[in-house]
């Protein structure tokens, strides 16, 4: 309140401000990115994200199908069309093993890059999306991306606070993006943000998500397409509270995971899923796994919760099942089909948890 309020007495409350840059400097600070740029959302960051790596119209784009529907829309913003991949058990998301198989199935290098020999098609990026807050297996996708000579644009959406082998997610591949949308760990109302250790791609995100608007004390002048994708200055101070916590909105995540852990021990049927091994979680959603997949005792198990009045939530429809991604290339999605049919989320709030 006192930020928000000291933002608005200054009459800075829009794309321009100190607290977008302070915000900014504390995203880096926290996550050892080079740079961080702010943004209107992580929608916005993933679509900038995905240019500057060099994606373009009629390319494929490698992403899971278990995923959220901005990772696949922000690459059709691109003009670039989604290639679906299977999920891990282990992780819940992108399955590299897997994808390694498919790749070597489906794609070839070529001078110009790596090309999907049935469709013809340049495959532009990898999108591993942290599920949840799991770390994806990321020494492997880094492997398979450099055999295949694909640019990694990391979907950490979901995982500020999470760490694969020490290192803050997002911060990995070439590019990654988070979101501060009301239900993230942190929250600036709407936001997202792009991360990037390239001191090039960093200066060309802050361009082209303020307009592509040339440096000039009154002139309007831009040098070439350009977003209006910038985090506005209220929204940035709510991000420097909400980050000055974010320590304890973690540690009380983690306590309340391990309720759960204890709550559901030796219930049959049934168990709550843990971070890989060798990562640490944020445990942004806490997952309940059926030990079968069966949508009938899924749909079960979420009237029982609804009708408890505890809020409870499916994993998102697979992208390779919604009308207008029906038809976009994939390999065989067995994971990823298991996975909808046995996958409820449970209340994850902080707040739930008073202190640790």
């Amino acid at each position: 309140m006192s930020y928000v309020k000291r933002c608005i007495d200054t009459g800075w409350v829009s794309s321009a401000g100190t607290y977008v840059t302070e915000f900014e400097r504390k995203l880096e600070a926290f996550t050892g990115a080079r740079h961080a740029i702010a943004v209107m959302n992580g929608t916005a960051a993933l679509h900038v994200a995905l240019l500057l790596a060099g994606v373009e119209r009629g390319d494929e784009v490698l992403m899971p199908s278990l995923t959220f529907v901005a990772t696949a829309n922000a690459s059709s913003f691109c003009g670039a069309i989604p290639h679906f991949c299977d999920v891990s058990l282990r992780t819940l998301g992108l399955d590299p093993l897997a994808l390694s198989a498919h790749l070597d199935r489906t794609a070839e290098l070529r001078p110009a890059g790596c090309f999907n020999h049935h469709s013809g098609r340049r495959i532009a990026a990898i999108v591993p999306m942290h599920t949840f807050g799991h770390c994806v297996e990321m020494n492997e996708v880094l492997q398979l991306a450099d055999k295949w000579q694909i640019p990694v644009v990391e979907d950490a959406a979901e995982s500020l606070g999470s760490y694969y082998g020490g290192i803050h997610t997002g911060t990995i591949g070439k590019l990654g993006v988070l979101s501060f949308n009301g239900n993230k760990t942190i929250t600036t109302g709407g936001g997202g943000a792009i991360l990037t250790n390239d001191d090039s791609l960093a200066r060309r995100a802050k361009h082209i998500t303020t307009t592509a608007k040339v440096n000039h004390p009154w002139e309007y002048s831009h040098d070439e397409v350009g977003f209006n994708y910038r985090m506005p200055n209220i929204n940035a101070a709510l991000g420097c509270a909400q980050l000055e916590q974010l320590g304890s909105f973690i540690e009380r995540k983690r306590t309340l995971a391990g309720r759960y852990f204890e709550c559901f021990e030796g219930v049959n049927g049934i168990a709550v899923f843990r971070e890989p091994a060798g990562t640490r979680s944020n445990y942004w959603l806490n997952t309940l796994m059926l030990s079968v997949p069966s949508i009938e005792a899924r749909n079960q198990l979420l009237t029982a919760l609804e009708d408890a009045k505890l809020q409870s939530r499916p994993i998102w429809r697979p992208m390779h099942q919604l009308p207008m991604y029906a038809t976009c290339p994939r390999m065989e999605l067995k994971t990823t089909e298991d996975l909808a049919c046995r996958v409820v989320n449970v209340p994850s709030s902080a707040s739930l948890v008073s202190s640790v």
